[in-house]
């Protein structure tokens, strides 16, 4: 399979005008095609409501086959471009965000509240709270985000190490716009004008047991807070609801984790002693709300070197989720409906 072409991260340059030049005539024609149907001249002919005999629509599924076609040549081809940090926006659009979507919206039946609130442009930062065994929190959100955002944005997550350290993970989550949960790519990102997601709780948050369910953990030493300061950009607030109670983690063989190289191993109602059915997640009922933006453009530079101004700010974030958690929950009607 060929490679496929690295976009500079900060060229803000449209992709029509990045289009590789055509390797051959007949190539060209095959990648004009689905844009290039014209207008079926015989309908007009027949009078007006009357399409010629023995003959349907293009617009339907000879369409979707014509484009699903053309997206497999340019999978095979490597005529498709990714950005330095290995992010495929096609490949997300296409089919990633595809895959996810019936479990957003069917399985977890996910409820969206306050996406407007992430800026329509430039950088911003979401901080959400973390929790549910494995990670579909974060996966849910983007979700979230790049579905129902008014200007249809694209959230880039930072992830743990150990997801950039397991085969087939790796490659998915670069292709979907993750990566290392680090303050320079943080706040390259941030600069270049994305909306990042971080989750501050890390593995205490995902792996805390399911008597502490929506009690935040702690948020580190406020990293995320100094990144934000740095870049100059808004900090969005996230709760989520739900995903607690998708792998009620029961209890941790901590001995079984350490010889995996895991950071905990749960043990739930369903696994490991239903085996590969116990992966599958309870379909409870999710709400995603994110806040109030927090501007961080109005301090000083030096201002990210700070550590008392980091740690209020930390906690004033820590507490909004907290609270809206509270508010949720308080809200929901149940686990599942």
């Amino acid at each position: 399979m060929a490679d496929a072409k690295v976009i500079p991260f900060d060229d803000d340059r449209s992709r029509a005008r990045r289009r590789p030049p055509a390797r051959g005539g007949g190539e060209a024609a095959v990648r004009a095609l689905p844009a290039q149907q014209p207008p079926v001249a015989e309908e007009a002919s027949e009078g007006p409501g009357e399409p010629v005999e023995g003959r349907q629509p293009r617009d339907g599924w000879e369409r979707r086959l014509a484009g699903g076609l053309a997206f497999l040549r340019r999978r095979v081809t490597g005529d498709y471009e990714v950005d330095e940090f290995g992010y495929d926006k096609e490949l997300t659009d296409q089919v990633l965000m595809s895959l996810l979507r019936p479990v957003y919206e069917k399985y977890f039946r996910v409820e969206v509240k306050g996406v407007e609130n992430i800026p329509k442009d430039g950088g911003a930062l979401v901080v959400a709270n973390h929790s549910g065994t494995l990670p579909l929190d974060g996966l849910m959100m983007q979700v979230a985000v790049h579905d129902h955002h008014p200007a249809g944005r694209h959230l880039r997550l930072l992830a743990a190490d150990l997801v950039f350290m397991l085969p087939v993970v790796n490659e998915l989550a670069r292709k979907a716009g993750h990566t290392l949960a680090c303050a320079e790519d943080a706040e390259r990102l941030l600069r270049a004008g994305e909306v990042v997601g971080v989750m501050p709780e890390g593995f205490k948050g995902i792996g805390k047991p399911f008597a502490e369910r929506y009690k935040l953990q702690r948020f580190g030493r406020g990293g995320f807070v100094s990144t934000a300061l740095r870049a100059g950009v808004p900090i969005v607030p996230c709760s989520i609801v739900g995903a607690e109670e998708i792998y009620p983690m029961l209890g941790n063989a901590k001995t079984l984790a350490r010889v995996l190289g895991l950071p905990y191993f749960p043990l739930t109602p369903t696994f490991p002693w239903l085996g590969p059915m116990g992966v599958l997640p309870l379909p409870t009922k999710w709400t995603i709300q994110f806040g109030e933006p927090i501007p961080t453009d109005g301090f000083p530079p030096e201002a990210a070197e700070d550590p008392m101004l980091m740690f209020n700010l930390t906690d004033q974030v820590r507490e909004q989720i907290q609270h809206t958690l509270y508010k949720l929950l308080v809200q929901r009607r149940s686990v599942f409906f």
